[in-house]
């Protein structure tokens, strides 16, 4: 696995289907380099601000998908 630093720039769009949440970002991507202390891992760097309105936009998407499953499935006991 190559490790990358990521820094999201802008949140374009959030939308789930299918089992699947799709987030459209205009993002900066930039190779970084193995470091000798560990497996290599990705970094994800977002502004406070971006952060905020994902946190929403998830909660929302999550709402969402609560709502088409059945009454019995919603109580978190599965």
């Amino acid at each position: 696995m190559k490790p990358y630093d990521i820094e999201v720039q802008r949140l374009k769009s959030l939308r789930h289907d299918k089992g699947l949440i799709e987030v459209n970002v205009d993002a900066l991507v930039l190779a970084r380099k193995a470091q000798d202390d560990g497996a290599p891992t990705s970094c994800l760097r977002l502004p406070v601000d971006h952060a905020r309105t994902l946190m929403l936009l998830l909660k929302q998407q999550f709402a969402e998908l609560d709502k088409l499953q059945p009454r019995s499935r919603r109580s978190g006991r599965c």
